[in-house]
């Protein structure tokens, strides 16, 4: 599960986790909604990172639309020689996760995002609400910040 496109060092980072073994992927992309926008702040500020606290309601500008960032994760896992598929997740995200760890008998689900302080001191975040739903392993990973952002380049 993701909120953003996977950076290279995220690509290398989730496929070299079990050594030489070839891995097969099921990305399920979950964007960060309005919702969020406070949460997102206050991590801001706990990072120390005031100018993004204070744009955080502000559009994105260049970033790529939610299926081309998932087309670009995906073409990136798959250029190291893993199998990947994925979604972009409107409503349930838990529950669609549920059922593909179950339909495809996964061994673990690796969560990547940006740390989120507030939600992982409330345990209100996608790892720690996962843990007690899908019955495997969940592994929490905090995704590397890209060098420059993943932009549209039409």
């Amino acid at each position: 599960m993701i909120e953003k496109p996977l950076t290279p060092a995220d690509v290398e980072f989730v496929t070299t986790l079990h050594g030489e073994e070839q891995g097969s992927f099921v990305v399920l992309m979950q964007p960060r909604g309005k919702q969020d926008v406070l949460l997102r702040a206050i991590d801001d500020v706990a990072l120390g990172e005031f100018d993004e606290a204070v744009r955080e309601g502000d559009e994105p500008t260049g970033e790529l639309p939610v299926e081309r960032a998932l087309s670009h994760t995906l073409a990136a896992l798959r250029a190291t020689g893993a199998e990947a598929v994925g979604q972009v997740v409107e409503e349930h995200p838990l529950d669609l996760l549920t059922s593909v760890v179950e339909q495809t008998h996964a061994d673990e689900v690796i969560v990547l995002t940006a740390p989120h302080f507030v939600e992982e001191f409330f345990h209100r975040d996608w790892a720690s609400r996962a843990r007690h739903k899908v019955g495997v392993p969940v592994l929490k990973l905090f995704s590397h910040a890209p060098d420059e952002p993943v932009r549209d380049g039409s």
